[in-house]
This record gives C-alpha cells, sequence and structure tokens, in this order.
C-alpha cells in the first residue's frame, strides 16, 4: 500500500497507517513515507527533548539522531509488539539517556579535589610528633638488653631468631625481653597520656 496520496494530512493518518509506512521504510527504504513519518514525528520528538534536556541545540541533534535510528532500525518495528510512536519515543528516549550518559563528568582520581594531601593536616602532625617524642623518652627508660632486642626486631626487622642466633641467646629469652619491654612502654605511656 504505497501512499502516493499527499491531500491527507499527516495528522489525519491512522496508527495503522503509520505502522504501513514504517514498514514501507524497512523493506522498501521508501522516501516518502520516511518523509512523512519525519514531518509527522520530528517536531513532536524535538519538543520531547527540549522537554527533556532543556537544550535546543542538543534537541534537535537527539531528534536527528532518533530519526536517523528509525531510517536504520525500520525494519525492526513489529506492528504486533506496540504501534509506531511508541517504537519512535522508545528510541528517542533511548537515545537521550546514552546522550546524558556520554555527557555526566568522569571521575578523575588525579582530580586535586580528590588527591589526597602529602602533608598531614596540622593536629595530626602535632600530634604524631608528640606520640613519637613520648614513646622516644619512653625507650630511654627501658634496660639496655630490652632496648637492644626491641630495636633489632621493630628497626631492623630481624627475626626472633634471627635476633637470638645474632646475640647468642635463647629464643625464649628474646621473646621475654621483647615483652616484658612492651610491658614497661605500655605502663609508661598510659601514665603520660
Amino acid at each position: 500500500m504505497k501512499r502516493t496520496d499527499k491531500t491527507h494530512s499527516e495528522t489525519e493518518l491512522s496508527p495503522a497507517q503509520f505502522a504501513v509506512l514504517l514498514a514501507q521504510v524497512g523493506q522498501e527504504r521508501d522516501v516518502d513515507a520516511f518523509e512523512t513519518i519525519f514531518r509527522h514525528y520530528g517536531p513532536r520528538i524535538r519538543s520531547f527533548m527540549a522537554m527533556k534536556t532543556r537544550d535546543t541545540q542538543m534537541a534537535e541533534e537527539l531528534m536527528q539522531e532518533t530519526m536517523m535510528a528509525v531510517w536504520n532500525k525500520a525494519t525492526q518495528f513489529d506492528p504486533a509488539r506496540g504501534n509506531a510512536s511508541a517504537w519512535i519515543f522508545t528510541i528517542a528516549r533511548n537515545l537521550r539517556i546514552d546522550a546524558f550518559r556520554r555527557k555526566r563528568p568522569v571521575f578523575d582520581e588525579n582530580d586535586p579535589a580528590f588527591v589526597r594531601d602529602d602533608v598531614a593536616p596540622a593536629d595530626i602532625e602535632l600530634e604524631g610528633r608528640q606520640d613519637a617524642e613520648l614513646l622516644r623518652k619512653a625507650m630511654e627508660t627501658l634496660p639496655a638488653e630490652q632496648l637492644d632486642v626491641l630495636k633489632r626486631a621493630f628497626f631492623d626487622e630481624a627475626s626472633h631468631s634471627a635476633i637470638a642466633e645474632e646475640m647468642g641467646l635463647p629464643l625464649g629469652t628474646v621473646k621475654s625481653r621483647i615483652r616484658l619491654a612492651f610491658d614497661k612502654l605500655r605502663t609508661t605511656l598510659e601514665g603520660k597520656r
């Protein structure tokens, strides 16, 4: 049913007639049928997009993309699944969503607003220096043998067995000295806070 009668305006076409026009576009690449569809739906899609995007230029671009998709996908239209209007507006809605996703800002992990400062805040830095000073003073109160074992274990990162071997001590003695050093440090530090 090729539409050659140009006396009817597109507003008089029924949903069934638009379905026929879409079939002609899909099967025959009928330019006249597409022109009728375009003249009817183009302004409606543009208005829909302008209302949703609040950007007339984007609305025009999205309308053009929608109508190009209608031309390219007309063979996919199935009148048994819905009318032409719903099919065309679904394409328009999906294109608008895709455009929004493309336009949405991408999180930049290197943005200075999201990068942690290299310098700690002054209060944190002061607290850290005070804690370090308290620990240094508390370590000065330890007996020399406990301090030596503690330094080897935590500053030199030596294992307990390596310390025992280096110092010629039983492993249990090394562990006892470390435990005694911790107990004394804990007691000293708790008393100063």
